[in-house]
């Protein structure tokens, strides 16, 4: 009884997860990617699906030649989509190697200050959760628009001889986005960095190196796999992401979350919307595909 009870707890804890991933995930996914392969109407909901699944194996034999992927071939041939596209790649990216530069020397400064202030500044760090996305946005509208509170502060300083045009336009994305992920970058670096252990620093100072030697050659290879978790954390939702762009990125900055939005509640057109979301998730789905395999390799490198 004792090892069918043991043998019930090992499989209970792979099926709990693999039942939450497949309500969660698995089932929106396929509702989703049915409602990419539909013909807009105009009718309530706004679709006319192609997949039945009530058809039967009558229906089911016909699919093939039912299917048109019409809303994917808009996709290609529509230049609307391609720069949404790239346009959410090129500010995640940027984005992300921004929180790279800025997020580090911070994980690291909390990584080597005493004990005793470390939780007080991994408080500080999340403190800004508390308080809504939304309102957080809101508040860099105050700070970069024209008679806001960055020009009034460079007038008075004479830095400049009229306000700067820093709302709706990338910079003011820029300033959103790397605002907004911040602890997503720094929070996996200081896990990463506070576990490092300083012998082999002082291993490696003792052997000649520099401290800018021991930083390139132990400190930053061994943070390697925080960076990396804390570089994806910030990828993946950037890409995604609308209310930054549309708040403070004004009518020239096209991602494709603000085209997910108004193909579903402006055009009302839920295929080619879903359509959009599928592409979306091919493109954030790569990055995760390749820390894994990159992970795995770095795993049976390990002794």
């Amino acid at each position: 009884m004792t090892a069918l009870a043991e043998r019930l707890r090992q499989v209970a804890g792979p099926v709990l997860a693999f039942g939450w991933l497949a309500a969660f995930f698995g089932l929106p996914f396929a509702i989703v990617l049915k409602i990419s392969l539909s013909d807009p109407a105009t009718a309530l909901p706004p679709y006319t699906p192609v997949l039945d699944w009530e058809a039967g194996i009558a229906g089911w034999a016909n699919l093939l030649a039912a299917l048109d992927f019409e809303n994917y071939r808009t996709l290609v041939r529509d230049p609307l989509y391609l720069d949404a596209a790239l346009t959410s790649l090129a500010v995640a990216a940027g984005g992300t190697a921004l929180l790279a530069v800025i997020g580090y020397p911070i994980a690291y400064a909390m990584a080597r200050a005493a004990r005793r202030w470390q939780p007080l500044l991994v408080a500080l760090m999340v403190v800004p959760f508390w308080t809504s996305f939304l309102i957080r946005v809101y508040a860099w509208i105050a700070i970069l628009k024209g008679d806001g509170f960055l020009n009034r502060a460079l007038l008075a300083l004479g830095l400049i001889d009229q306000p700067l045009a820093i709302l709706n336009s990338p910079a003011a994305v820029m300033v959103g986005v790397v605002y907004a992920y911040l602890p997503f970058m720094v929070l996996p670096l200081y896990a990463a960095l506070e576990r490092l252990d300083r012998g082999l620093i002082e291993a490696a100072r003792d052997l000649g190196a520099s401290r800018l030697g021991a930083f390139l050659s132990i400190t930053l290879p061994l943070s390697l796999p925080g960076l990396v978790a804390g570089a994806l954390l910030c990828f993946i939702p950037i890409v995604g992401e609308f209310i930054i762009p549309d708040l403070l990125g004004g009518a020239d900055t096209l991602m494709l979350g603000r085209v997910l939005w108004s193909e579903f509640f402006s055009n009302r057109d839920w295929p080619l919307a879903s359509a959009v979301a599928m592409a979306m998730l091919l493109l954030v789905a790569l990055p995760v595909v390749l820390f894994r395999e990159a992970e795995a390799r770095r795993l049976e490198r390990e002794p």
